[in-house]
């Protein structure tokens, strides 16, 4: 019972925390608004940001799996993850579960793309051949979770209010650069405040966005716990992606080949405070043991299909902009 308060308190804190940063994102539009064009811009501003939610465009999700060179596995192939996934889409009362691809990548990574009708998880060549069973049942229940709270939906809406405080900024920008003439002549001072808002309202919004994604990471850990009931094999396989061998100039120039995700779905947050949230919820004593039932069609050793060879070439950059 005490687990399951903590997990409600958590998530409770994470969607107040989500509508904050909510509000923050869609009243930089309106204060920029209000500077260029008093309250009737505030108000057109206010209207045009509401508007994004029903005009922001969708992601396709073969569009991402593309770019990852990802294929689709067959459940022939992969029975014990499509047993794994169709169990946890159930718990998570998705109506569809989600198509598993194969990423030919000696990364250990797993990304979710998609909503609830119509998703995709896909997972590396890495990723399967490095962690347990159990483990990769966290992985996976991790991005089911992120389905089901729609969160490539929310972070689209999050990368379109961005873009759109950048497009106000730069437009009050561009009218206090042409009124240039008139403080000079006029003798009447340029308005620092307002001039302090258009610079920086960009950055806001973007730390803002890495927030927002942050919160959706923990959001959908504890999504994985409520799913599995077993937050240490998930904290295990944070701890493994976390120890991929990198070579010292990567970390140091190429730190961003370790998290090959696409930045609209989401920044990951400092995982050893994930694996400290997710030890915390282990240690209580009546968190409920993980579902043996998980483990469906897998009778030991590897997760992929036999045809599916080692990946052994280093990662490598491409014209995408992405590790794989």
């Amino acid at each position: 019972m005490h687990s399951q308060k903590s997990l409600k308190l958590q998530k409770a804190g994470n969607l107040a925390q989500t509508t904050l940063i909510f509000l923050l994102m869609g009243g930089l539009p309106a204060a920029i608004g209000w500077t260029i064009g008093g309250t009737i811009g505030a108000l057109w501003a206010l209207a045009l940001g509401i508007s994004l939610v029903f005009v922001t465009p969708k992601i396709s999700p073969r569009l991402i799996l593309k770019m990852y060179q990802a294929r689709p596995l067959a459940v022939a192939e992969a029975r014990g993850l499509y047993a794994i996934v169709h169990d946890l889409a159930k718990r998570a009362g998705l109506p569809h579960p989600p198509v598993l691809y194969y990423i030919p990548s000696r990364m250990m990574n797993a990304f979710s793309v998609g909503n609830a009708d119509n998703s995709a998880i896909a997972v590396t060549d890495g990723l399967a051949r490095n962690l347990e069973w159990n483990e990769i049942t966290g992985v996976l229940a991790h991005e089911i979770s992120h389905i089901s709270h729609g969160d490539l939906r929310i972070m689209s809406l999050a990368d379109g209010l961005t873009r759109f405080t950048n497009a106000l900024s730069a437009l009050g920008l561009a009218v206090l650069l042409f009124s240039l003439p008139l403080y000079l002549f006029a003798k009447v001072l340029i308005p620092l405040p307002a001039l302090l808002l258009l610079l920086a309202a960009p950055t806001i919004s973007v730390l803002l966005q890495l927030a927002l994604s942050r919160t959706r990471e923990f959001d959908a850990d504890l999504g994985a716990v409520a799913l599995t009931g077993d937050p240490a094999s998930l904290a295990a396989a944070l701890k493994k992606l976390e120890r991929y061998p990198l070579k010292i100039w990567d970390v140091l120039f190429m730190p961003g080949r370790r998290v090959p995700a696409p930045s609209v779905l989401r920044t990951h947050p400092m995982t050893e405070k994930r694996i400290t949230r997710l030890l915390e919820l282990a240690s209580k004593t009546d968190v409920a043991a993980s579902h043996p039932e998980l483990r469906g069609g897998y009778d030991g050793g590897c997760l992929l299909p036999g045809d599916c060879p080692e990946v052994t070439r280093k990662p490598r950059w491409n014209l995408k902009g992405i590790w794989h």
